[in-house]
C-alpha cells in the first residue's frame, strides 16, 4: 500500500426529509448571501426548491436563484453565475441537483474567487487556490461530486469536455435524502449506477499490489449495486434500496476505496468525448467504454480482473485458464448494464464509428498516458471500435 493522506470534510446528512435542515446547515457552515443552483423543472415541480427556500428564509438567510444547469453542465451558465456571486456578494452556493448541478457550482465557486477565467482551471493553466463553500442538496445517485473535489465542465464553443479538481470545493454539507430519487426515470437511475461502479473500478484497477482492505471495499460497493440497480428498477418507490444506492454513490467516490494505490481514469477520460461530441447521458457512455477498455487492457494483468469476475461476478476460477475467468468476468459485466438497460455498443449509444478519428482527435491524450495501462491515441481508437462491436 501506498503512503496517502485522506481528507474528506463535507457534513453528510442523510434521510427522509432532511432538506428541510438546509437553512440551518448554510447558517452552520458560514453562508449568509446564498447562491441557489439548480437544473431543469423537477426540482421546481416536486416542490423540493420551495422546501429548500423555506428553510432559507427561517433562518433569514438572503438567496438568489440560477437554474437551467444541462447535464454536461456548460461553462456559459458558469459564467453568468460568477457574475451573480460578484454583483449580489454571494458567501455560499447551494446546488440544488445531481452531479451536473454541483460540477457547475463548483466552477462558480471557483471562478468567483479567481481574477482570470474560470476556463483556466479546467484547461490545466491554474489551480484552485480560492473558492466559496458549497452546500448540496442530492436529487440522483450518480456522480459522487456531493463527496468529492472534483468538477467536469463542457466548453460549448468546441464541445470539450474537461475537468479540475482541489479539497477546496469538496462541499461542506450534503444532504442525501434517497426519496427524493424515486421519481428518476429507469434509464436515468441506470446511469447513475453505471457512472457509480466505473468510479469504483477506476481505483480497482491499480498496479499497487497489497491493496486488501480497499479491494474489500470496492468489491462492497460493487456487489451492493449489482444487487439494488435491478430492485429499484423494478420498484423505484424502494426506499431502502434507493438509499444503499445513495451512499455507494458518495462512498464511491469521496476516495476512502481508492486511498493508498494507483488510480486509472482512462474509461472517464475516453468517455468524456463522447459525451461532449454526442451529449449523451455519462453513465451511458461510461457502460459503453468501461467494459472495452477492460477488455483492452485485460493482459496487463489478468489475475486481476480474474479476482473481479470471482469476487463480484460469482464466477468459477479457472486455475488452468485464468484468462478464460477474465473475460467471464467482463462479459457478466456488459451483460449486467444490457440488462439495467443501458447501451453497450456505439451505435444504441448514438454514436457513429466514422467519428472516431474525431473522438481520439478531441482527447487530451497526455492524461491517457499515466494509470493502469498508458494509452497511445491508436490503443484509444482501438477502445473505441472495441465499443464500436461489442453485443451480449
Amino acid at each position: 500500500m501506498d503512503n496517502f493522506n485522506f481528507y474528506s470534510p463535507t457534513e453528510f446528512v442523510f434521510g427522509r426529509d432532511r432538506e428541510n435542515e438546509t437553512g440551518a446547515l448554510v447558517k452552520k457552515h458560514g453562508g449568509s448571501r446564498v447562491l441557489i443552483h439548480y437544473g431543469g423543472g423537477s426540482a421546481v415541480k416536486s416542490g423540493l426548491l420551495d422546501r429548500v427556500k423555506k428553510s432559507l428564509e427561517a433562518e433569514g438567510l438572503f438567496y438568489t436563484e440560477l437554474g437551467g444547469v444541462k447535464p454536461n453542465p456548460r461553462d456559459t451558465l458558469i459564467y453568468e453565475g460568477i457574475e451573480i456571486c460578484r454583483r449580489d456578494n454571494i458567501d455560499f452556493i447551494l446546488s440544488v441537483g445531481g452531479g451536473s448541478c454541483i460540477d457547475s457550482s463548483k466552477g462558480i465557486a471557483a471562478g468567483a474567487c479567481y481574477d482570470g477565467d474560470f476556463w483556466d482551471f479546467y484547461a490545466k493553466k491554474a489551480t484552485v487556490q480560492a473558492a466559496l463553500p458549497i452546500g448540496t442538496v442530492l436529487t440522483i445517485a450518480a456522480a459522487g461530486s456531493e463527496g468529492s473535489g472534483g468538477s467536469v465542465v463542457t466548453q460549448e464553443k468546441t464541445m470539450l469536455k474537461r475537468d479540475t479538481g482541489s479539497d477546496l470545493l469538496r462541499p461542506r454539507f450534503s444532504v442525501l435524502n434517497p426519496a427524493l430519487t424515486c421519481t428518476l426515470p429507469a434509464y436515468q437511475t441506470a446511469c447513475g449506477a453505471a457512472d457509480i461502479m466505473a468510479h469504483v473500478f477506476e481505483r480497482y484497477f491499480t498496479n499497487t499490489p497489497e491493496v486488501e482492505i480497499t479491494d474489500r471495499l470496492c468489491e462492497a460497493v460493487l456487489l451492493t449495486m449489482v444487487k439494488e440497480t435491478p430492485r429499484v428498477i423494478a420498484d423505484p418507490d424502494n426506499y431502502e434500496a434507493r438509499a444503499n444506492i445513495m451512499w455507494a454513490g458518495t462512498v464511491a467516490h469521496n476516495d476512502i476505496v481508492g486511498v493508498g494505490r494507483s488510480q486509472d481514469w482512462n474509461s472517464h477520460g475516453i468517455e468524456h468525448e463522447l459525451s461532449g461530441l454526442y451529449d449523451c447521458a455519462h453513465g451511458a457512455g461510461l457502460a459503453v467504454i468501461m467494459p472495452a477498455w477492460m477488455e483492452f487492457v485485460m493482459n496487463h494483468n489478468v489475475m486481476r480482473f480474474a479476482q473481479m469476475a470471482v469476487r463480484v461476478w460469482g464466477c468459477q476460477m479457472n486455475f488452468e485458464n485464468p484468462e478464460l475467468t477474465a473475460k467471464e468476468g467482463i462479459f457478466r459485466f456488459r451483460r449486467f448494464l444490457h440488462d439495467i438497460g443501458l447501451p453497450i455498443n456505439l451505435a444504441e449509444l448514438g454514436a457513429k464509428e466514422e467519428d472516431i478519428p474525431k473522438l481520439v482527435e478531441n482527447q487530451n491524450v497526455a492524461d491517457r498516458t499515466w494509470g493502469f495501462v498508458r494509452l497511445s491515441p491508436e490503443d484509444i481508437a482501438e477502445i473505441y471500435r472495441i465499443a464500436a462491436r461489442a453485443e451480449v
